[in-house]
């Protein structure tokens, strides 16, 4: 799913939490068709927020703690986790690595209810329920190729204040109080 403000506004919800945040590293797959649009996408808004970006391939979990020691190396101020299947498989690893080399982290819903700090992302229930919705039209004899093609409207955002407490974090009342979910 390509959802460049998606990526955007995670840089957003990054800089509000972390004022003085001037290098971000980005955990992806290049392999991953999407990802090369959404890394652009998510280059221009760093430049207009005045963050620099590092990326950084992981093609497979072993890559993971590389991954992650070289952009503290790099000296990352925080790293943003892609909606990958792998990455989303390893979220909980990634979480633990992250406060591992005590670094904050932003990425997928279910990322941040495995462990990361924060999340801003598609509420999938939401899609389910919209895609039965579709299900049924077609049941009942609307032609599939009839049929809108939607984008999703309804994102989540969550913040794991265990995380945070870990990494000796203040999270903002700011954002406590825009957050759908916080784990305490």
């Amino acid at each position: 799913m390509f959802l460049p403000e998606l990526n955007a506004k995670r840089l957003e919800i990054l800089r509000e939490a972390l004022p003085r945040l001037s290098r971000v590293g980005v955990l992806l797959k290049l392999e991953n068709p999407v990802n090369g649009p959404m890394l652009r996408a998510m280059e221009h808004t760093a430049q207009a927020l005045k963050i620099e970006l590092q990326s950084f391939e992981v093609r497979d979990p072993v890559d993971l703690n590389n991954a992650v020691s070289a952009l503290v190396r790099r000296n990352a101020g925080a790293i943003a986790v892609q909606e990958e299947a792998m990455l989303i498989a390893q979220g909980g690893r990634i979480a633990d690595l992250a406060k591992k080399y005590q670094v904050p982290t932003i990425g997928f819903v279910e990322y941040a209810r495995a462990g990361g700090l924060l999340a801003f992302g598609v509420n999938f229930p939401e899609l389910w329920r919209r895609a039965a919705s579709f299900v049924d039209k077609i049941l009942r004899g609307a032609k599939p190729g009839d049929l809108p093609i939607e984008q999703p409207t309804k994102f989540e955002f969550v913040i794991n204040l265990k995380t945070a407490k870990a990494l000796g974090l203040t999270i903002p009342p700011s954002l406590l109080l825009r957050a759908d979910q916080v784990i305490e």
